[in-house]
């Protein structure tokens, strides 16, 4: 009269692997990492992917901008820097990583 029935639970499928509880608690972990991946992770990979490819292809001629906002007309290439005309007799060497964008060309001339 007192005392209520006590049902045993339904057996799931996991829980016979031994993995019902383990995956339940874990989902949510699991979600967010793979979401900081594709909205963080992965877009910087491709960003420096390009970064990497444009430093690759910088010639003679190119209009950059540096890092520290230096705009200049790439006259020398070399593995780590580059030599940068800034205005008629005035030339700064930058390290390669330093340039930031790549210019259309003729945009100096606009300035």
């Amino acid at each position: 009269m007192f005392i209520s029935n006590a049902y045993a639970q339904s057996a799931s499928p996991l829980d016979a692997l031994g993995l019902g509880g383990n995956i339940g608690s874990f989902l949510p972990l699991i979600l967010m990492f793979v979401a900081m991946y594709f909205l963080m992770i992965r877009p910087q990979q491709k960003r420096m992917k390009e970064q990497k490819a444009m430093m690759d292809a910088l010639a003679k001629g190119d209009e950059v901008v540096t890092a520290g906002g230096v705009l200049g007309k790439v006259v020398k290439v070399t593995d780590l820097y580059v030599t940068l005309e800034v205005s008629n007799g005035t030339e700064l060497v930058v390290q390669k990583n330093s340039v930031t964008m790549l210019l259309p060309k003729g945009t100096l001339k606009t300035l």
